[in-house]
């Protein structure tokens, strides 16, 4: 699929975008909602004494996916989820914090989808719950890679959210926001219905009531974003609330504005500001994020904001059959 340049900026932006805005809540996680006169900045802290720009397990999760999408791997066969599996396995041994569901599902000796997959539906049979947030923020390579295939978008994004989350509320709540990524990109419009067609009936209704529900109110309404679905409507809330349509290629702080009245919601600041950031930066591209923020921020497995727009890029490209994406995706993975 051949980019234009507005476009090929948008989808540059989003990992970017997502990891700063999970960096800056990080810094606030599980405090409460702040004024809106609180000044919010890159910070060290929160439950896990996160270091200032450093993202968290939110973002960690997607690099695997990002590197299968930017290697041209099809995300939804099962030999691409054991690569991905895998990986996660190895980091969860050493990461600081994965949540109780990522935990059992990521613990086992076996290394492959299938056992991660089972250990998740353990964990789930014997609580009744798995719709935390964990799933959703490692969407947003999804939709970079399948630019191109919204079918195949909701497709492998319900599939690498059963992974590790067996509830509909998290499927569906990926597939919305993956495609509202692509959406963005694609066309430079906010919209997280644009997904809703692709529920099963019932589903429809439901997520369209939620989200209209979260366009009446604040990020810090909606406390249990803890949950998959409340994340979803304290990001979109956010961007909701700080929205001006400029028109093409006009930024006035919009992408900080709303990563910022995200993090003011409190809670799950870093989670919530991540979902909020990957979608405000598909809309406004790179030259929105702040250069401190640029700077600042990093993560495991030791890599910095220019090493996310790259795989972006490679991730955005990776479906381009034409020389000159072709030759695109080389120069750049000659320079990793």
């Amino acid at each position: 699929m051949k980019l234009s340049m507005a476009q090929h900026d948008r989808s540059a932006a989003v990992l970017l975008g997502m990891a700063c805005g999970d960096a800056l809540g990080a810094g606030f996680a599980s405090a409460g909602a702040l004024s809106p006169t609180v000044s919010v900045g890159m910070r060290s802290g929160g439950g896990t004494n996160w270091a200032r720009g450093e993202w968290t397990d939110y973002t960690a999760l997607a690099i695997p996916v990002a590197r299968a999408a930017a290697d041209g791997l099809d995300l939804r066969q099962e030999s691409t989820l054991d690569l991905i599996a895998a990986e996660w396995v190895d980091w969860a041994a050493t990461a600081p914090y994965s949540g109780n569901q990522l935990d059992a599902a990521l613990s086992g000796p076996e290394r492959t989808a299938a056992a991660v997959r089972s250990a998740a539906c353990a964990r789930h049979d014997s609580v009744g719950r798995s719709a935390g947030t964990g799933c959703l923020i490692r969407t947003a390579p999804v939709a970079l890679a399948f630019l191109h295939d919204p079918d195949g978008l909701a497709d492998a994004a319900r599939r690498l959210s059963e992974l590790t989350h067996c509830e509909p509320d998290a499927g569906d709540a990926c597939v919305l926001w993956g495609l509202a990524i692509r959406h963005t990109v694609l066309t430079g419009e906010l919209d997280l219905r644009v997904g809703l067609g692709t529920l099963l009936p019932g589903r429809r209704e439901l997520w369209s009531a939620r989200i209209d529900h979260a366009e009446r109110r604040q990020p810090r309404d909606f406390s249990r974003n803890g949950w998959v679905v409340q994340a979803l409507q304290g990001a979109w809330s956010a961007i909701v609330q700080t929205n001006t349509e400029l028109g093409e290629g006009a930024d006035a702080g919009q992408y900080r504005l709303g990563v910022e009245t995200a993090v003011r919601g409190g809670g799950n600041t870093d989670a919530v500001a991540g979902i909020a950031g990957a979608l405000l930066a598909a809309r406004w591209g790179l030259v929105a994020v702040p250069n401190e923020w640029r700077r600042l921020v990093q993560g495991w497995p030791g890599l910095r904001g220019a090493d996310l727009v790259r795989l972006s890029v490679l991730a955005a490209h990776s479906q381009d059959t034409d020389e000159a994406g072709q030759r695109e995706r080389f120069r750049l993975h000659a320079v990793k």
